[in-house]
C-alpha cells in the first residue's frame, strides 16, 4: 500500500458521500483473515498513536484511584471513582457497566489495582478497557503529576478485533488535508501488519469510508460505473410517503 492509492481512495469517499451539514469522520476497515479468534493469542489488541490529531476529537477518560491521586485525577481525568467509593459500585453494576461504555480509557493507582480488577475486571475486561500497563494507564500513588500520562492517552488509540476479523478506526474528519489523513492510515496499516503473525497474508483488504458513506476499497482501481452504483447506494432512501 503507498500514500497515493490511499488518497485515490479518499477522494472517491468523498465523491460517493453526500454532503451533509456536519463534519464527518473517515474510518478505516482492516479486514484480516487466517487468524483463529477463538484463540486468545491470536486476538489483536493494540496501542498507537496517529501522526496526526483529530481536530475536535474527544476522548474521554476515567480513574480508579486512592487518596494519594485524588487531586491530580480530578484535575486531569473527566471521571474520578475513589477507592472509598468502590462500595457504592458493586451495588450499582449497571451504572458501573454505562460507565464502561461511555469512557475511552481507564487509569489505575497500582497500589489498589487488585481491588479495581474485583469491582470492574468483569465489566471493562471484556471490552478491552481495563487499565492497561502497556499504554501508562497503571500508575503508582507516588507520581508527582499524572498529566503526561493523560495527554499521551488522549492521543492513543486502541486496536481490537472484538471476535470479528475486523478492525475499525478514525483516522480523521472532514476538517483536516487529505494528505494528513492518508498519512495516518499508512501509518496504522504498517503498524498493524507488523503486529500481525503472518504479516501480508493475514490481511484480505483494507478499506476507507467517511462516518454516512460507503466503504471504498484501498487499491482496488475503480471504473466510473462502479462509482456511480457506490454513489446510488449512498444516497438515503426517499421516503415512501414522499411524491
Amino acid at each position: 500500500m503507498d500514500k497515493k492509492s490511499i488518497l485515490e481512495a479518499i477522494k472517491i469517499a468523498k465523491e460517493v458521500s453526500k454532503k451533509r451539514n456536519f463534519k464527518q469522520g473517515f474510518d478505516l476497515v482492516i479486514n484480516l483473515k487466517n487468524l483463529n479468534l477463538k484463540k486468545p493469542e491470536e486476538n489483536l489488541l493494540l496501542f498507537t498513536q496517529l501522526n496526526h490529531p483529530i481536530p475536535n476529537k474527544k476522548t474521554k477518560i476515567a480513574a480508579f484511584v486512592d487518596y494519594d491521586l485524588e487531586k491530580q485525577a480530578k484535575e486531569t481525568c473527566d471521571l474520578v471513582i475513589l477507592k472509598d467509593e468502590f462500595p457504592k459500585y458493586e451495588v450499582k453494576k449497571r451504572e458501573l457497566k454505562k460507565i464502561g461504555r461511555a469512557y475511552d480509557y481507564f487509569i489505575a493507582q497500582a497500589e489498589i489495582m487488585p481491588k479495581v480488577a474485583t469491582l470492574a475486571g468483569r465489566i471493562l475486561g471484556p471490552i478491552g478497557k481495563m487499565p492497561n500497563p502497556k499504554v501508562g494507564g497503571v500508575v503508582p500513588g507516588n507520581l508527582p503529576t499524572i498529566k503526561p500520562i493523560i495527554e499521551r492517552l488522549k492521543l492513543t488509540i486502541k486496536l481490537q478485533t472484538k471476535g470479528e476479523l475486523t478492525i475499525k478506526t478514525s483516522v480523521g474528519n472532514e476538517e483536516m488535508k487529505d494528505e494528513d489523513i492518508a498519512d495516518n492510515v499508512l501509518s496504522l496499516y504498517n503498524f498493524v501488519l507488523h503486529s500481525l503473525p503472518q504479516e501480508k497474508n493475514n490481511i484480505l483488504s483494507v478499506l476507507i469510508k467517511l462516518s454516512m458513506g460507503s466503504p471504498v476499497e484501498i487499491g482496488k482501481e475503480y471504473k466510473k460505473e462502479e462509482i456511480e452504483i457506490i454513489t446510488q447506494k449512498s444516497k438515503p432512501k426517499k421516503d415512501a410517503s414522499e411524491p
